[in-house]
């Protein structure tokens, strides 16, 4: 719980010592995996030059449990000053999914409301861009909850 609470109090100084709201896009669109928690793949596409949509799709099977998740997130992406090509970025979304349990002959329906806080990053004249992120969520089914083991890493190619 001490994590959370400091990483919301960096996360908000962050917010409210940011000066320039002004993003230059580097990219339109980006396509790759993600790694983390739940492994997938993701899609973001700039809608506006500091606002991206990002779409996710994890799969993930523990011992007992097979999961399905599809992710949709609106994220505003911010400079960091004197850091060409990275950007900082926050946003909101939701998932929708599937639990599958193995042993038994049954599933559940997963929804979620996402959150999202991370670090973006666009190398300067090659295809490829990283994202390092976590994106804790509120379950509202099949039960209610915080989930903040949203950790991941994205690799993408950019075009």
């Amino acid at each position: 719980m001490k994590k959370l609470v400091l990483l919301g109090l960096t996360a908000t100084i962050i917010l409210l010592s940011q000066t320039e709201t002004k993003a230059q896009q580097t990219y339109k669109n980006a396509l790759g995996g993600r790694l983390g928690f739940a492994n997938g793949i993701t899609f973001k596409t700039f809608v506006a030059p500091n606002k991206a949509l990002d779409f996710i799709l994890n799969f993930q099977s523990k011992e007992d449990v097979n999961t399905f998740r599809f992710t949709g997130l609106y994220e505003i992406h911010n400079p960091i000053n004197n850091a060409a090509g990275l950007k900082w970025y926050y946003g909101i979304g939701g998932t929708l999914g599937s639990y599958k349990y193995k042993y038994a002959d049954n599933g559940e329906l997963y929804a979620s409301l996402d959150g999202v806080l991370g670090l973006d990053y666009k190398f300067n004249g090659a295809p490829i861009n990283m994202s390092l992120d976590w994106k804790p969520a509120f379950e509202v089914a099949p039960n209610s909850g915080f989930d903040s083991e949203g950790f991941g890493l994205s690799i993408r190619f950019t075009f």
